[in-house]
């Protein structure tokens, strides 16, 4: 396959995954699969060179919804693998099968810094922890000033590693 030919087939894949995300998903969503999606493409060997388009976008949505709990009803979006198997006409197995090939290519897994929605980064539990005297403490344990000066600091992308009494 020339590299006109995955350009063509990426731009594609990008196309069915927007439409599928502003359907059911949100715009973070999408984002994240295009991200995915041209990363993908530059692989050196690129996976979704063979195989039916629709279910790499299928598996290209597994994978990015997986890392971030989409198909868990506590979490917004909420969508079923069954839905996206529905949308796209393929078989479930086939896009889990893909899906888990495309995360372990890319090591891809929970709280991915590269491919977590906003959402999962700013839920992020350990964003919701300090080190204190060489104890992880949930922020809340913290008395109210010290809680207040830790979240000023990290709204300002800066870390605190610890704090001592």
């Amino acid at each position: 396959m020339t590299k006109q030919e995955i350009k063509q087939k990426e731009e594609k894949l990008i196309e069915i995954t927007s439409a599928f995300c502003a359907q059911k998903l949100d715009d973070d969503y999408f984002h994240l699969c295009e991200k995915l999606v041209k990363k993908l493409g530059r692989k050196r060997d690129v996976p979704f060179q063979r195989g039916k388009i629709e279910i790499w976008a299928a598996a290209v949505i597994h994978a990015i919804g997986s890392i971030n709990f989409l198909f868990d009803k506590s979490f917004e979006p909420y969508v079923t693998v069954d839905q996206i198997s529905e949308h796209f006409g393929t078989k479930k197995s086939t896009v889990a099968g893909k899906s888990r090939e495309i995360r372990n290519m890319l090591k891809m897994g929970h709280f991915n810094p590269e491919f977590s929605t906003q959402k999962m980064k700013e839920s992020k539990p350990f964003n919701q922890m300090v080190l204190v005297d060489g104890l992880f403490t949930h922020i809340d344990t913290l008395p109210e000033n010290l809680q207040q000066m830790v979240r000023e600091v990290r709204a300002k992308g800066e870390d605190i590693e610890f704090l001592t009494n």
